[in-house]
């Protein structure tokens, strides 16, 4: 038979005080003197004893648990944002529980939410919602705090980077390299990060009173940046602004199979500086995404830090070696 786990009238016999003192010290209740607080901590280290949340939680309504909602935790923007959310938690002196659902189904979207709030979590992030996503949750009552990251400021409870303000560095530093025809190799429609970089894209060509260029539609995957390579080299562009770094990947290694060299015929700005990136070759010029910050701020807000900031993150580009200026800079101009 196994051992009886260890509870709380163990510690308080341990340390000679009531069960109650116990719970004042597990709930850091500040009317405990100091010399009794350590000889309860003293009685739970010798022991081995651990809290049980599910039981804290009855009784304090606090079960210091936070809860993860996450759809495509494979791709990069999600798995490094769960990661830093988790560490930020862990510092707040938070657990985190993660839920994950398919984004495309409302059902399980709304499943995984009521999974979390019956685990007694205090609040909850959404990580990288899609258009879905989004529509599932503005439907719910939760009753706990929710943030959303990566909803490019959809809502007030959304927290970002600022995706099209990166977008707008990524091509403002192709154009100011003299590339008038840039095209966009977009991640999917019904993700809200695709759309505002798409968006980006856009404004600054407008601003700059250059024509919008042709769009591609990839899926995140390298492969998809692969098999963009042929319409590129159909197209006869002289840059692309991928919106992820794996597809800007695969762009260059089918450009380099297409015979064309990076950036001498084509040059390429990816986005998110996977820790890859660097080392691509050519190493890629791309717009970083400050997913520690984010997750600061996620964790503060949802855990109802006054000062919490709510304004976008600011992108950072990161110049290296696979922008060039465009090889035929005659023909360029009067495009």
């Amino acid at each position: 038979m196994g051992r009886r786990p260890v509870g709380v009238r163990d510690v308080a016999a341990r340390a000679g005080v009531s069960r109650q003192t116990v719970s004042r010290v597990l709930n850091e209740h500040p009317e405990v003197a100091a010399e009794t607080r350590e000889r309860v901590i003293a009685a739970m280290a010798e022991l081995g004893y651990r809290v049980n949340n599910a039981a804290r939680a009855l009784g304090t309504r606090r079960s210091r648990t936070l809860g993860v909602l996450a759809s495509d935790a494979l791709q990069y923007g999600p798995s490094r944002s769960l990661a830093a959310i988790e560490a930020r938690a862990r510092g707040a002196g938070y657990w985190v529980s993660a839920a994950f659902a398919d984004a495309g189904d409302a059902g399980a979207v709304v499943a995984a939410v009521q999974h979390l709030v019956s685990q007694g979590v205090e609040g909850i992030v959404v990580v990288a919602p899609h258009v879905q996503t989004m529509d599932a949750l503005d439907a719910l009552q939760i009753g706990v705090p929710i943030v959303t990251l990566h909803a490019s400021g959809r809502g007030a409870r959304g927290l970002s980077v600022d995706q099209a303000a990166g977008a707008r560095l990524a091509v403002a530093a192709l154009a100011d390299a003299g590339h008038t025809r840039i095209a966009h190799l977009a991640g999917p429609a019904d993700w809200l990060e695709a759309e505002s970089r798409a968006e980006g894209y856009a404004r600054e060509l407008a601003a700059r009173g250059m024509p919008s260029g042709p769009v591609i539609v990839g899926d995140w995957s390298a492969a998809s940046g692969h098999a963009a390579a042929a319409t590129v080299r159909e197209l006869g562009v002289t840059a692309v602004f991928s919106a992820n770094d794996q597809m800007a990947l695969g762009l260059i290694t089918g450009l380099r199979e297409a015979g064309l060299d990076v950036p001498g015929d084509v040059s390429v700005v990816g986005f998110d500086d996977v820790p890859d990136a660097e080392h691509y070759w050519p190493p890629l010029t791309t717009v970083r995404q400050d997913f520690d910050e984010l997750a600061r701020r996620a964790v503060a807000a949802v855990i109802g830090e006054a000062a919490a900031p709510r304004d976008p993150v600011r992108p950072v580009l990161r110049a290296r070696s696979s922008i060039a200026p465009p090889r035929d800079e005659s023909d360029a101009a009067a495009c």
